[in-house]
This record gives C-alpha cells, structure tokens and sequence, in this order.
C-alpha cells in the first residue's frame, strides 16, 4: 500500500516540475502537508554498472550519480511492467551508508524477467524519517 502511494506522490512531483511549478506538496505518515521546493541544486543521472549495449537490461545493476545538498539523501526505484508494479527498493545516497550498498539489482520476485519502464526519484528526509522532500526525479527504460 505504501508503495502505491508514493508512486502516486512521485508521479504528482513529475507533474508540478514539468509544469515550471516550482512548489508542491507532499506528505508522510498522515502529518500535516509541508511545501516542497524542488532545489535547483539537486540532480539525478542512472549509471549503468554493468551493461554491454549502453542500456540498462533485467537481472543487471545500476547506481546514480546523485547531486543533493541535503544531509540525508535516498534514491527509490520504481518498476512497472504495464500496469503491474514490478520492482521498488530505496538506497541511501549520504554519508554514513556503505558505498558498496548503493547498487540496484533490476529484478524481483514479481519482475522474474522481461522489459520495464522505471522511475527513479531522489529525496530527503531527517535521521528520524521525517520531513519528506521530493528533490528530483528521472525516468529509464529496462530492456529485456
């Protein structure tokens, strides 16, 4: 359940950027709405660790090169095959969190292969997981 709804809240985010808004709204744990501002400091790019072809398949890896002045940073993939959701895991981007555990697997017990289309959104929140901010996102393709 929680996964629907920050896809749904990630999809919201991509909405209000592509429209030149530079607020929108966000909320987490049923706490009272805070304004999010998209940094322009913030920046999100997939790195393909181990692909051949220049483009990311199933079953292989990729990490981001992530730009956040916030002190906790996260990256959450999302993976949809059609309207199935396919794949989600989030990995911390700050220091403090192992280098060699910021590597995403593009597969899962439901993606057990074929194409998806993913998004990535970069965020922040406080040591306690408080104060959910969207700060960029970016969308990818996984082939077969």
């Amino acid at each position: 359940m929680f996964g629907k709804r920050f896809a749904i809240l990630a999809l919201i985010f991509t909405l209000f950027v592509a429209l030149g808004s530079t607020q929108a709204l966000a909320t987490k744990g049923g706490k009272k709405a805070t304004p999010v501002i998209a940094s322009a400091t913030s920046g999100l790019v997939v790195v393909l660790v181990d692909s051949t072809d220049g483009v990311a398949h199933w079953g292989q890896h990729i990490t981001f090169n992530v730009t956040s002045a916030a002190t906790y940073s996260f990256v959450r993939v999302d993976c949809y095959q059609g309207a199935v959701w396919a794949y989600e895991e989030s990995k911390g981007f700050y220091v403090g969190w192992p280098l060699d555990q910021r590597t995403f697997t593009l597969r899962s017990g439901v993606w057990t292969g074929g194409a998806a289309d993913c998004t990535a959104l970069l965020y922040s929140t406080e040591a306690d997981g408080s104060n959910f901010q969207s700060l960029a996102t970016t969308t990818f393709h996984v082939a077969p």
